[in-house]
């Protein structure tokens, strides 16, 4: 079974050759890593990152800083993708176990072994809440790019609440040492998001006062903190509980630091009274 793309021609290029130049761009955009890495393949000290899902026009070189970091470091050939559900269907937390998943540069094959270890509890087997959700499958090109030959395992978080959060993340660094990602993008500011700035401030400058408290929690590496920070200060980040997930595992597996990249903000692309902010964070 081929999971066919959703987001090819919309989040990113639909074509092999146009894509692949569109994900260069991305690192060596002026907002990127500025450079194309050089990939030392093997694992490396980064247990998981985070990472944004808009449209590679906007967070694309913000995730570039992310790859970049993890090839340099040593790119592994397996991974867990936890990414938020923005569909609403399936189930609360939902994981393919078998298939590949396709995009312009290829299939990339689920790790079954992996995915089967992870079932169980509050995971279950479900394809409809990946039918048509893209922030697990905008991460696949850039894994594919630098690496054709790997391993993924999806999972879609609909519940995001603390204690599903961390019985996930215990889970994870319980049955695998892939490297996890979490796709979150982090401030949804304006009208079309149900969340207006203060009067008389910009909604790129009310997004970056909003990120830059999460991310001061992520980078404590405490998890109950973080998630108290995003609820009493509403911030509208869509992955949470993909991060809270993916610290609670990291730090289980060793890290014990969390390092900001980049943070930047669809303002920097398109000014306008709406702005989404993206952050790449790694956990080593």
């Amino acid at each position: 079974m081929v999971r066919k793309p959703v987001a090819a021609g919309r989040f990113y290029e639909g074509d092999a050759g146009k894509l692949k130049e569109q994900i260069r761009e991305c690192f060596l955009d002026e907002r990127g890593s500025g450079k194309l890495p050089n990939v030392k393949r093997g694992r490396g000290k980064i247990k998981g990152c985070i990472v944004p899902h808009a449209g590679y026009v906007f967070s694309g070189p913000v995730a570039a800083h992310a790859y970049a970091e993890v090839a340099e470091e040593g790119l592994p050939d397996r991974f867990v993708i936890i990414g938020p559900n923005h569909t609403g269907y399936g189930a609360g937390v939902a994981v393919i176990s078998n298939g590949k998943w396709g995009t312009p540069l290829g299939n990339a094959r689920i790790d079954s072994d992996t995915a089967d270890r992870i079932k169980g509890g509050i995971v279950e087997e479900d394809e409809m809440a990946h039918l048509y959700e893209h922030s697990i499958e905008v991460q696949l090109p850039f894994l594919q790019f630098l690496n054709p030959d790997f391993s993924f395992v999806p999972v879609c978080m609909g519940l995001q609440d603390y204690d599903t959060a961390i019985e996930l993340g215990n889970k994870l660094a319980d049955v695998t040492d892939a490297l996890l990602i979490a796709s979150t993008d982090f401030s949804h500011v304006g009208a079309g998001y149900g969340q207006l700035p203060p009067a008389g401030m910009p909604a790129n400058e009310w997004a970056s006062m909003q990120d830059q408290k999460a991310i001061d929690a992520i980078c404590s590496m405490d998890v109950h903190r973080f998630m108290e920070t995003v609820k009493s200060n509403s911030i509208s980040m869509c992955g949470h509980g993909c991060v809270a997930a993916v610290v609670t595992a990291a730090k289980k597996m060793g890290a014990r630091e969390a390092r900001l990249l980049k943070y930047s903000t669809s303002y920097d692309v398109y000014p306008s009274d709406s702005c989404v902010g993206y952050g790449a964070i790694v956990l080593e």
